[in-house]
């Protein structure tokens, strides 16, 4: 949910929701709090809510909503109906959209959030700021900022000035090295998560026309992810009730020295339904929609790899899951946040390339499909000299190379009696070509070859 702190304004209906963005992190949590509690002096215990607790939408259309957005300035697609309410937006990333007075626009390209409200109650020198709002402020700053290591690319000067400002004014902050190195113990204990909530723990959702891509940092390196026991079926399962038509994960880990370290992984439903051997049935809209998903797949994956502005540098990595796509990630400093914006150009880009092609970008999955085969132990497996077993290219079952040695019936005249289409064209559903072509293009678009024929 979202971080949301509310105080009256004007009349005792009228209400004023300061709302953290979607990931509801740290930074989101902190600052959407501690800046509610500003605004209203306090924030009684009723009128601290999540965002699935409060009607939005329904307060909007009586006339009783305003916002300030936190840590985000563009509304999720599903509240876009709220944006005429939206009155301030405070912010640290670079702008997607100018925002037009009466609406008040904090964005400076900080490494935290926190330091913009920060900044604020240090300006103000109101008596909010006490050595409890204190030690918030500045425990997610240092967290924000890797501990202001100039190797993260994350502080700036004015992330540094706020925390020389909160220790000069209050002696009983704990030394940055504790503070930091708790918090981040904190944020890396993934214990007892399930893949789902893993990749829901920090989710950013891009939405276009023809296709939804999600976004989700982890708090792991990418190799122990990926062996993660039921992965491609866990992913499989998140992507389909979500309906997201690709996901892409990046994985945070520290190294010797803390030095940190990200990894990208690129998955995609449509890949893994056709590595299980599901069955993808067409829908009314278009026939070949499953294989926008291949093509959205490896778009994608070249738009990363070409990226320039910024260069992430990537390198590939072998992966135990023929539906993900996994790089090294050279350039340390490019966190999602600078991700986000290659990805989401592309499917600007990508929404004018395929408008003729149908509004829908998720196949339907058959209910009467049985269940994919996943190896249950998610990510290909081990003998016990630690080798991983090479995934295996998918190719034409043994069905179909026959098949393919059928000679067609001999060409005849179709008025006589004997000629094979005297009873009418063969009972061959449109079900049946599809799943056939399906069947070839998978082995071209994931083999990178034709189809073998049996001689």
């Amino acid at each position: 949910g979202h971080g949301g702190g509310g105080g009256c304004r004007a009349t005792p209906e009228a209400i004023h929701v300061v709302m953290g963005n979607e990931a509801c992190d740290l930074d989101s949590t902190v600052s959407t709090l501690v800046l509610a509690y500003f605004l209203a002096k306090r924030i009684p215990e009723k009128d601290l809510v999540f965002r699935d607790e409060i009607d939005l939408a329904g307060l909007h259309k009586a006339g009783l909503l305003t916002l300030t957005l936190v840590d985000h300035h563009v509304l999720p697609s599903k509240d876009s109906a709220l944006e005429a309410a939206v009155v301030e937006v405070v912010d640290h990333r670079p702008l997607e959209w100018e925002r037009r007075p009466p609406c008040k626009v904090t964005v400076e390209l900080v490494g935290s959030c926190t330091t913009l409200v920060t900044e604020r109650l240090l300006q103000a020198r109101v008596p909010t700021l006490d050595s409890q709002i204190a030690a918030l402020l500045y425990g997610t700053i240092l967290l924000d900022c890797v501990n202001m290591a100039v190797e993260a690319g994350k502080a700036t000067p004015r992330d540094a000035c706020c925390i020389s400002r909160l220790e000069s004014m209050f002696s009983e902050l704990q030394p940055r090295n504790r503070v930091f190195d708790a918090l981040q113990r904190a944020k890396f204990d993934v214990s007892g998560l399930t893949t789902e909530q893993m990749l829901r723990k920090d989710l950013k959702s891009l939405v276009s026309k023809t296709a939804t891509v999600a976004i989700s940092a982890v708090y792991m390196s990418l190799q122990d992810f990926l062996h993660r026991p039921g992965l491609e079926q866990d992913l499989a399962t998140f992507c389909h009730q979500k309906g997201f038509g690709l996901l892409i994960a990046m994985a945070i880990s520290f190294g010797d020295h803390k030095k940190p370290f990200r990894q990208l992984a690129v998955y995609s439903p449509q890949a893994a339904f056709q590595e299980a051997g599901a069955y993808v049935s067409p829908t009314s809209q278009d026939l070949l929609n499953p294989f926008l998903g291949f093509w959205l797949f490896f778009q994608v994956c070249q738009a990363l790899e070409g990226s320039t502005n910024p260069s992430l540098g990537l390198s590939r990595l072998e992966t135990p899951c023929p539906a993900v796509r996994a790089y090294q990630q050279g350039n340390i400093g490019a966190s999602r946040k600078k991700l986000l914006p290659i990805v989401r150009e592309f499917l600007h880009q990508w929404g004018r390339s395929t408008q003729t092609t149908g509004p829908g970008m998720q196949p339907e999955i058959s209910s009467c499909v049985p269940p994919a085969r996943m190896d249950p132990q998610g990510a290909g497996r081990r003998d016990p000299s630690g080798a991983k077993d090479a995934p295996k290219a998918p190719r034409l079952s043994e069905e179909a190379a026959e098949e393919d040695t059928l000679m067609p019936p001999t060409p005849m005249n179709s008025l006589v009696d004997e000629c094979p289409l005297h009873q009418g064209l063969p009972g061959v559903s449109p079900e049946a070509i599809f799943e056939r072509v399906n069947r070839i293009a998978t082995d071209r678009l994931l083999d990178g070859r034709s189809p073998e024929k049996k001689k």
